[in-house]
């Protein structure tokens, strides 16, 4: 499958391309395609490999906390807008403070490269929270889990991961 100047082949022939923890989610519907590491970044890929942003989806890990208790969300949002993480996310996941979650824990927790990150193979127990606007899109573009690939996926998929939930979580990007 082409997309831009990318050639994807099936997940399934090809799951040395991705992260370990993304391995077991190979199907079909998931698509891989190696990619020059250093252009992993979104706009640098965009421009590179000639992928429009509005089907570019960023895969955000964030660090919520209330009392004594600390976890993990993954946010999901096309690369056209951005996560109101402090709004919409903080409340609908029930935290008093919420943050990014630094690079270090955020590669730890997952076994997975920052800039790499994907929501496909993330720890199951994590909430994963798709802005409604990237199942607009019949497949988006989100990370393999290591910078030297990217997986193109049907959006109908990405519900179905574990603890999957879709949602207005966006403003657009400024």
């Amino acid at each position: 499958m082409q997309v831009g100047r990318l050639t994807f082949a099936p997940l399934t022939d090809a799951p040395e391309l991705v992260a370990e923890p993304v391995r077991r989610y190979a199907q079909d519907g998931l698509w891989v395609s190696e990619i020059d590491p250093d252009l992993a970044d979104t706009a640098a890929f965009c421009e590179h490999y000639d992928v429009g942003m509005d089907i570019s989806a960023n895969c955000v890990v964030v660090e919520a906390r209330r009392a004594e208790r600390s976890w993990h969300v993954a946010c999901l949002v096309l690369a056209t807008t951005r996560a109101d993480v402090n709004g919409v996310v903080r409340k609908h996941v029930g935290a008093r403070k919420i943050s990014f979650a630094p690079m270090e824990s955020a590669v730890s927790l997952t076994g997975m490269e920052y800039g790499g990150i994907t929501p496909v193979g993330l720890p199951q127990d994590w909430p994963i929270l798709i802005d409604d606007q990237v199942l607009d899109q019949q497949q988006v573009i989100i990370g393999s889990g290591i910078r030297g690939s990217k997986i193109l996926a049907e959006t109908r998929l990405l519900p179905l991961l574990p603890n999957a939930e879709v949602l207005a979580i966006t403003k657009a990007a400024q």
